[in-house]
């Protein structure tokens, strides 16, 4: 299933949600691709979504929770990638 919070974490002059799924990688990877999501936009285990795909995100399925639960769900699946296990800088390769 895929997830993503409210569009409320500012960077460069916009608000961003974060997307994620709790099946796999496959899963969001596809989904975000639906949305036109470049795969520049995926970050270790999430896509940043800007505040203008959050509509159009929710009418393609995408369930709407809060933080806490986006991190909560991808440590039970097993799809939480923290930042140390990619080095300084380092964007995952999904």
């Amino acid at each position: 299933m895929v997830f993503l919070d409210p569009p409320v974490w500012p960077a460069r002059g916009r608000l961003w949600s974060h997307l994620v799924s709790d099946v796999s990688y496959a899963e969001l990877h596809v989904f975000a691709e639906m949305l036109g999501s470049p795969r520049r936009a995926f970050d270790r285990d999430h896509y940043d979504l800007p505040a203008d795909r959050f509509a159009m995100a929710v009418w393609l399925g995408a369930t709407v929770v809060s933080s806490r639960e986006i991190s909560r769900r991808l440590r039970e699946s097993g799809l939480r990638r923290p930042k140390h296990l990619n080095g300084p800088g380092r964007r995952a390769r999904g």
